[in-house]
């Protein structure tokens, strides 16, 4: 096989740089139009929230962000969509003000790790918007998101869950890249509102 196509093959399958790409596994599929149950999620800003109130809502759902010293963990990459959840927030932090401009009143990232771990993310990222932590996976279990282990870590797969008045409208799934996402966001509420 020439050099090029075998390239050319290596990214259809594993992405730019040799990422593993996600594929839809249709663990999702049973979302759309379900009802968020009142659960509180410990977040960033010190408050406790409640997906299941509130206007329209965005949260984007990621793996883990690396800690700001170290990197990935041995063998990240070839997890088919871990990779990117650093991108994905500072993509939702880059279009802040236009998602507020689109409708959306509350905009959150969320993991399985620990409100401490993840106080250091926001900052460092600067976000102006708060992460939150299911590191109980109750909300995970109870919507019975997709979740995978790695390390004795227990994390959810990267997806994005549009929410109006607690009903689960939208649901992006693969997302890939995850750096694009913010814009996909967008451009989904956009054409809603048309």
């Amino acid at each position: 096989m020439e050099k090029g196509r075998e390239a050319a093959m290596a990214e259809k399958e594993f992405g730019p740089g040799h990422l593993a790409l996600p594929e839809d596994d249709g663990k999702v599929a049973h979302l759309r139009g379900l009802q968020i149950p009142s659960i509180g999620l410990a977040a960033t800003d010190g408050t406790t929230v409640d997906l299941a109130e509130g206007g329209l809502t965005v949260v984007y759902v990621y793996p883990r962000t690396s800690p700001a010293v170290g990197g990935a963990l041995e063998g990240w990459d070839a997890i088919p969509g871990a990779r990117g959840c650093t991108s994905q927030s500072c993509a939702f932090r880059d279009h802040f003000a236009e998602l507020k401009g689109v409708g959306v009143e509350r905009l959150f990232g969320l993991s399985t790790q620990s409100t401490d771990y993840q106080k250091e993310a926001a900052e460092r990222l600067h976000l102006p918007f708060p992460l939150l932590s299911d590191s109980s996976l109750s909300l995970s279990r109870a919507l019975e998101l997709p979740l995978f282990e790695v390390r004795g870590m227990t994390l959810i797969k990267r997806l994005t869950l549009i929410i109006d008045n607690g009903r689960i409208e939208h649901v992006f799934y693969p997302v890939s890249p995850p750096e694009r996402n913010a814009s996909d966001v967008m451009a989904w509420l956009s054409s809603r509102r048309t």
